[in-house]
């Protein structure tokens, strides 16, 4: 008898825990040894096989005296079954490499502003606990980053959004993700120092509504743009640039204001003759961690969530908030 053929319907009938049944008992010598060895008891063992042998039409095992050994087909079986048993046990390494995080991948992005200040200690807090996992970064502004972790390009997204953004990723495009907002990014008004609001404690912007304006990145120029709305004027905007230390450098020489947040002054040197104030508002940007639906399962990912709450927020002047999960 052969069981060299080039039929697939036997296969559905083929269970990999029958192979290593038999695996163990070509082995051990006997169905009650390869029960011990397994860890069930001799009768399930035998009873399993007999199914398989009806599922099959098959037989796998046959009489001898008062033992048993294995047919042709069982035998088939047995010597594919040690190749399974093989592959399980990588498996189950594998895996309980990941549970211990001894091993597991993360890639992350993140806006530019974070990449200067949030995302080195993230990735040395992730360094110090969990140095098996290998963690890549992207950078990239909020709209594409939501998009590359919807995508699959990325496991985890540092993001922002203010207050009132029509245009605000987190909403519709980010319907069937997680988005955990952690810390409010206060904004600041950056004013000469010999302006006159420089002397308020908080300065309105209603104040400062014919000042020439610098403008920073597309998204903070939107915001910027609505802040002045409800202050109820249009700012007028002479400059724009994606770079603060040169946005802070113009406001020094005198040619106008800017609106910048609290994050972007831990990666530049505010220069002298520069007056930094909180508006009287309050207004501020939230900073979240953008993740797919349930993805927190997977032992890298959530490592990297982990490291990321634990952050002190207080050492890049951002204030935390009650976490809040939106789907």
């Amino acid at each position: 008898m052969t069981l060299v053929s080039s039929r697939t319907d036997l296969l559905p009938e083929i269970d990999a825990h029958t192979m290593r049944i038999l695996a163990a008992v070509a082995e051990h010598g006997s169905i009650t040894a390869a029960a011990q060895a397994l860890g069930y008891s001799q009768p399930a063992l035998s009873q399993h096989l007999r199914r398989a042998e009806e599922r099959l039409g098959l037989a796998l095992t046959t009489r001898i005296g008062r033992g048993i050994r294995l047919t042709e087909a069982g035998e088939v079986l047995a010597l594919h079954g040690r190749a399974v048993t093989t592959a399980f046990d990588a498996a189950a390494g594998a895996l309980a490499d990941l549970m211990g995080l001894h091993s597991g991948r993360a890639r992350v992005i993140g806006f530019p502003t974070a990449s200067s200040s949030i995302v080195p200690s993230l990735l040395a807090e992730l360094g110090r606990e969990h140095g098996g996992i290998a963690v890549s970064y992207h950078e990239d502004e909020p709209p594409e980053a939501v998009d590359a972790v919807r995508s699959g390009v990325a496991d985890v997204a540092i993001t922002f959004s203010y207050p009132g953004d029509r245009d605000d990723p987190h909403l519709d495009s980010a319907q069937g993700l997680t988005v955990t907002t952690l810390w409010a990014d206060e904004m600041l008004l950056a004013l000469p120092a010999t302006h006159p609001a420089a002397q308020e404690e908080r300065v309105s912007m209603e104040s400062l509504r014919g000042e020439t304006w610098i403008a920073g990145c597309p998204r903070c120029r939107g915001h910027l743009l609505e802040v002045a709305e409800a202050a109820g004027f249009a700012p007028s905007i002479a400059y724009e640039t994606d770079n603060f230390g040169a946005v802070l450098g113009m406001v020094a020489a005198g040619i106008g204001v800017a609106l910048v947040p609290q994050l972007a002054l831990d990666s530049v040197k505010v220069p002298g003759g520069v007056a930094l104030r909180p508006t009287a508002r309050g207004d501020h940007r939230s900073i979240h961690i953008v993740t797919g639906f349930g993805a927190e399962r997977v032992p890298a990912v959530k490592a990297v969530l982990s490291a990321a709450s634990s952050l002190d927020g207080d050492r890049f002047g951002l204030r935390p908030v009650e976490n809040r999960r939106e789907s």
